[in-house]
């Protein structure tokens, strides 16, 4: 069984859609990588922390699923990172209300003994010197490191950035950000320069348009799968990376076609992601409409054809 160590926010998250709000919920990277990565047989590690406000319920969540929380540290007196936002009409785009840091601006990551040997690490969106001190506390290099970041640490933390690319395999930004990354509009030439910095893969979200896959000279596409409702899109780019991660720590294979396979896994997952508010979906999610979508998707994309 492969080991993930998985590392970012758990927090409370607000939410606003043309179709409904929702009061303070179970949201944060780590909440909804967890959850996608545990669909497949890994043992798997959450390093975080919380304020003390955060509930019980909320912790047997991760428990019930044999998800090892004690890097989850707990801050006694201390409020959970919080985050409200409202999305426009086509879903696509949103407003930030309020971000309030609490607990998560002194974040000081532990790894846990037993997950420091781990196989693959995700580095969910986070202070790059945060997920830098990850992978120095790491006893040996991890068959994979995969990282996600954003424009803001772009804007504010360019140095300690570049710094963390230079160390990982994988990085999952969306297009945007892998051109501000670059200054190239050319998602082929962002990817191509973003190589250059350090990591082997490149994965450039396109939200309900797919995922773009670089290698050296390989490039790989993965659909969307067209869905009747979306409902809420908050943590579909962290369920898709974890069950990117969760796929690769299973099979413990980092092969080109693997990591194909992982794109596609990870796609399937965040398909289920939007269709109720926060985790409620990826909860309640059974292995049966898992496998059920995974062959919509090999419908979606696979032909015959004929060359004269």
């Amino acid at each position: 069984m492969g080991k993930l160590l998985i590392v970012g926010s758990m927090a409370f998250d607000a939410i606003e859609t043309p179709f409904g709000k929702t009061g303070k919920i179970l949201g944060g990277a780590a909440t909804f990588i967890g959850l996608a990565a545990d669909q497949f047989n890994v043992e798997s590690a959450i390093v975080s922390v919380v304020g003390d406000d955060f509930p019980q319920t909320y912790l047997d969540i991760f428990t019930d699923r044999n998800i090892d929380i004690s890097g989850v540290e707990i801050v006694k007196g201390g409020k959970t990172f919080y985050w409200k936002g409202k999305y426009h009409n086509d879903l696509n785009s949103r407003d930030t209300l309020v971000t309030e840091l609490n607990t998560l601006g002194d974040f000081n990551p532990i790894v846990p003994e037993s997950f420091k040997d781990a196989d693959v690490v995700m580095l969910g969106n986070l202070h790059p010197n945060i997920q830098m001190g990850v992978i120095n506390q790491m006893e040996e290099r991890p068959k994979l490191i995969i990282l996600d970041t954003m424009n803001f640490w772009m804007d504010n933390t360019w140095t300690e950035l570049i710094n963390v690319i230079n160390h990982i395999d994988v990085i999952t930004i969306n297009d945007e950000e892998a051109r501000q990354l670059t200054n190239e509009y050319s998602l082929v030439k962002a990817a191509a320069k973003i190589q250059k910095m350090g990591p082997k893969y490149v994965v450039i979200k396109k939200g309900e348009h797919g995922a773009l896959l670089f290698h050296d000279e390989h490039i790989f596409f993965a659909p969307a799968l067209p869905l009747e409702e979306v409902f809420d899109p908050t943590g579909a780019g962290d369920t898709f990376a974890g069950g990117f991660a969760g796929y690769l720590a299973q099979t413990k294979n980092i092969s080109f076609e693997s990591i194909k396979n992982a794109i596609i896994q990870g796609s399937n997952l965040a398909s289920f992601c939007v269709e109720k508010f926060g985790t409620e979906r990826m909860v309640a999610l059974q292995k049966h409409e898992i496998d059920k979508r995974l062959l919509q998707f090999k419908e979606l994309t696979q032909f015959n054809i004929e060359l004269t």
